[in-house]
C-alpha cells in the first residue's frame, strides 16, 4: 500500500527587519516576532499582496435534482 506524502511547501522566516514599515521607519511597534500588518520591503514601494485569479466558470443547467411536489400530487398523497 504506498503511502500518500504531502510536500510542505518551504516558507521563508520573515523579520522586522524585512518589513516595508521598520525599513522606512513607519512601525511604532516593538515586537519580538513579525506582527499581522507584515509586508515585505520592495524597490517598488509598498505593494498589496497578490491576489487569486478570478475564472469564470462554464454555465450549467440549472434543474435541481429535487423538487417539492405540485399541489395536484400533494392533495393525490393525502386524499
Amino acid at each position: 500500500m504506498e503511502q500518500l506524502v504531502k510536500k510542505v511547501r518551504s516558507v521563508p522566516k520573515v523579520s522586522c527587519e524585512q518589513c516595508f514599515f521598520r525599513c522606512n521607519m513607519l512601525c511604532a511597534l516593538e515586537l519580538d516576532a513579525p506582527c499581522p500588518t507584515f509586508r515585505p520591503d520592495h524597490p517598488d514601494g509598498l505593494r498589496p499582496p497578490q491576489q487569486l485569479r478570478f475564472e469564470f466558470r462554464q454555465e450549467r443547467k440549472t434543474r435541481s435534482a429535487w423538487a417539492f411536489p405540485t399541489a395536484q400530487e400533494q392533495a393525490a398523497l393525502h386524499a
